[in-house]
């Protein structure tokens, strides 16, 4: 964790956000990720103040850059390369709770519609 210059790409992939760096640079030439509020190409170098909007899905980062690391190290050791804001944190766990209520009130239809249902599905959509 040496100040050094490092690619953007490489960083994330390094602070483990991303799997890959391919991913990484995926995602950052794809609008997923902002520099200092501002979109920016992946071979951008990352200094440490810098602040990180990291769109994964639904899910929505916003980290401050602790440090530099061109490595991809533990996740113990990963998670000592940036902060996560406090907004940023209460935000994304709303958005899972909401989530996860919203997914308790969906369910899965009762099965095969029976012989009855058939023949009023067939009733419905036969055009006469």
């Amino acid at each position: 964790m040496t100040e050094q210059k490092v690619r953007l790409d490489k960083w994330l992939w390094a602070a483990r956000f991303f799997k890959t760096r391919s991913q990484a640079a995926q995602a950052v030439t794809g609008g997923k990720v902002h520099l200092n509020r501002a979109r920016v190409k992946p071979a951008r170098t990352v200094d440490p103040g810098d602040e990180l909007r990291i769109q994964k899905g639904p899910v929505e980062f916003v980290v401050v850059v602790k440090a530099v690391a061109g490595q991809r190290r533990p996740a113990s050791e990963a998670s000592l390369l940036y902060e996560e804001t406090e907004e940023s944190i209460r935000v994304r766990e709303a958005s899972r709770e909401e989530r996860r209520l919203l997914q308790n009130q969906m369910f899965a239809p009762p099965g095969r519609p029976s012989k009855r249902d058939r023949r009023l599905i067939k009733k419905f959509t036969r055009i006469d």
